[in-house]
């Protein structure tokens, strides 16, 4: 099987794939670029994956006039710039020690090695240049099935990073099949070790749900997160009986999805997810003025149409109430 598009078939693209196997190393595209591709999804970042160890690649970039920056040198990533556009390459590894926060490398030359060591067998697919695509671990039919799978043991890939906790919720929410329902042995392995996610950091937690909520619908996800106990581990007292609800309508009324006007919707204590100032800020105004029963237009004159409109949102998925075909004209 092969992938296109202009990513791949681009002239910075095939520049460092060339930098790399002209200097007789491997040159694999691999993770998220590779997975849209064949499911025919935006793709935003691409990453290289090689045997040549980091060093290597800075000395081969500067032989080909390129820059490069260490950006994670120690777990062997190396950014490198080819017509202004960045391409984060990293060396083969494996994990040698892990505490469920962060893990120790060693680098490595086998593809293998460096698959198993991916969370889910839907992101351990590469490509060459030309587009074959490199399957180590027989995850193209989870791919194509949308079955968002740990790679091996679920219970394995949870405790050597407890993100991967949220992650299997937000991929669920934005790759896998909708009526397939969500794997049970992951399931029953985030169950077993939800505890884990109190040894992460706010900003990955709350960096993460919001990922997570800005999917179209992420509401069959955020109710097995509820079942196994993790979205009141992340977000202590949420209620997410709405969210389904609240998703109908912004189709409904043509709204892009919105991670902070779903995580008002949810309620509950975001203390915990180290949101920036003004993400606080504008979740505090939704939450405050759901019930405070202010008309549009005052809404609108003090904190914006939009903040307004997502008042409006919120009212009728809470309170059972359609949207006023006038609402729009009020906020104006």
């Amino acid at each position: 099987m092969k992938i296109s598009g202009k990513w791949i078939e681009d002239t910075a693209s095939q520049k460092i794939c060339r930098m790399l196997t002209d200097a007789g190393h491997q040159a694999l595209f691999v993770g998220g670029c590779v997975r849209n591709a064949l499911l025919n999804a935006p793709i935003n970042d691409i990453d290289i994956a090689t045997d040549a160890l980091p060093e290597r690649v800075i000395e081969i970039a500067r032989g080909q006039g390129l820059k490069s920056i260490p950006t994670g040198i120690l777990h062997g990533t190396i950014t490198v710039i080819a017509d202004h556009t960045p391409f984060e390459i990293t060396t083969f590894r494996r994990d040698i020690e892990t505490d469920g926060r962060r893990a120790s490398v060693r680098f490595s030359t086998d593809v293998v090695e460096d698959a198993m060591r991916r969370d889910f067998t839907m992101n351990a697919l590469y490509a060459h240049a030309d587009g074959t695509v490199v399957d180590p671990l027989a995850g193209m039919p989870d791919l194509l099935d949308r079955h968002v799978r740990f790679v091996g043991q679920a219970e394995e890939r949870i405790t050597e990073d407890y993100l991967r906790i949220l992650r299997f919720f937000r991929f669920h929410a934005w790759y896998g099949d909708p009526l397939g329902g969500i794997d049970p042995e992951g399931l029953a392995a985030v169950a077993a070790h939800v505890d884990g996610l109190a040894q992460l950091s706010g900003e990955r937690v709350g960096a993460e749900v919001l990922k997570l909520l800005n999917a179209l619908d992420p509401a069959p996800s955020v109710a097995a997160m509820r079942s196994t106990g993790v979205l009141q581990a992340v977000v202590p007292g949420a209620d997410d009986r709405a969210l389904a609800p609240l998703v109908h309508i912004e189709a409904e009324q043509a709204q892009t999805p919105d991670p902070l006007r779903r995580l008002a919707c949810l309620g509950g204590g975001v203390a915990g997810l180290k949101l920036s100032n003004k993400q606080a800020r504008y979740l505090h105004i939704l939450r405050e003025e759901i019930g405070q029963g202010k008309p549009l237009r005052e809404l609108s004159y003090r904190h914006g149409p939009q903040a307004a409109f997502d008042v409006v949102l919120l009212r009728s998925a809470l309170f059972e109430q359609p949207v006023s075909p006038s609402a729009l004209d009020e906020i104006e």
